[in-house]
């Protein structure tokens, strides 16, 4: 099953027959059209507030009502400039305006902010629970979608092999791109044959840290749409700088202590403080790409950064070692 699209499917997620009053009504008047009319409302979180031209200009809540001077108007006690979404509101939008500002429900209005309804929570959750399931078989490396069935934890097995399957296809080309790679260093590797021992830490450090900056990114991509990508890379480049000189430094040092040559530590030091670096922006800047393009950012979370990730951090331990031992 999809996750919810407004634009497609508003008919099914409009809930319009809610409690509606007038900005002239008394908090008395309003107490008693729920007292009569509130057995046969779909939702009763809030009251909204339309002027004669269904234009919403505010909402109450029960509790408000309840809680207020019968005698008050509705336009006294109203909170005015509700938070509101259109038909054309991204689902992931709609669930975070909803945690960010601890609403129930979200008014649905069109050009003029006439009323139309509202999502409610019931549909707000289903909305979130899809999502997470989305981003979570993407991040895996799963297609979400294949043909006319989208991936679910229900899914066919024939389904889930070709949800699967060419995501692994490509890591197999990848995987074949760095044994190629390593290939045009045989003779470096073979002289110096420590640099081999350590080629699965090189890999695996790069790879934690971009798959943590990768889940990051996302996760306050699909939270705040209005994230300030400059701020929020600045302090990535921060942490991972630290990050990549407390490891370097801890790997060159336990290369150096293990194997009691300092050329390899040396290498370990350099190669993993770049590579984790690069590992980082790689997985930082992929998402940002993605979006740009329209396209949704966790797919380039998964196999497809760890691909790149890995080859360049082969590249640059190869090359380090290259250029220092070249030079020693």
């Amino acid at each position: 099953m999809s996750s919810p699209n407004l634009k497609e499917n508003t008919k099914d997620l409009l809930t319009s027959h809610v409690p509606m009053t007038h900005p002239d009504q008394t908090i008395g008047n309003v107490q008693e059209y729920l007292e009569v009319h509130g057995p046969e409302f779909e939702n009763i979180d809030y009251i909204y507030v339309l002027n004669d031209k269904k234009v919403l200009m505010g909402v109450l809540s029960v509790k408000e009502v309840l809680s207020s001077d019968h005698t008050l108007k509705v336009s006294e006690v109203m909170h005015s400039n509700p938070i509101t979404v259109t038909q054309d509101t991204d689902p992931e939008e709609i669930v975070f305006l909803a945690l960010s500002h601890g609403l129930k429900s979200l008014p649905v209005v069109e050009n003029g902010n006439i009323f139309l309804g509202i999502i409610a929570h019931d549909d707000i959750l289903h909305i979130f629970n899809q999502e997470v399931q989305k981003d979570i078989f993407r991040f895996g490396g799963i297609f979400h979608k294949v043909g006319e069935e989208y991936t679910s934890i229900k899914s066919s097995s024939t389904h889930m092999i070709r949800s699967r399957l060419p995501w692994l296809i490509v890591g197999v080309l990848g995987g074949i791109a760095a044994a190629s790679l390593i290939a045009q260093f045989e003779d470096l590797l073979s002289s110096f044959i420590a640099l081999a021992s350590f080629i699965p830490v090189m890999v695996y450090m790069s790879d934690a840290a971009g798959t943590q900056s990768e889940a990051l990114i996302i996760r306050s991509m699909a939270l705040d749409p209005d994230l300030s990508l400059k701020n929020y890379i600045i302090r990535e480049i921060k942490v991972a700088t630290v990050i990549a000189l407390v490891s370097g430094i801890f790997a060159g040092l336990m290369a150096f202590l293990t194997r009691g040559n300092p050329q390899l530590g040396a290498i370990i030091f350099l190669s993993m403080f770049f590579s984790i670096m690069a590992s980082v922006i790689i997985a930082t800047i992929s998402p940002l790409i993605f979006k740009k393009f329209n396209f949704d950012p966790a797919v380039a979370t998964g196999p497809l950064a760890t691909i790149v990730s890995d080859i360049t951090t082969l590249a640059i331990y190869l090359g380090v070692a290259l250029v220092l031992l070249g030079a020693i």
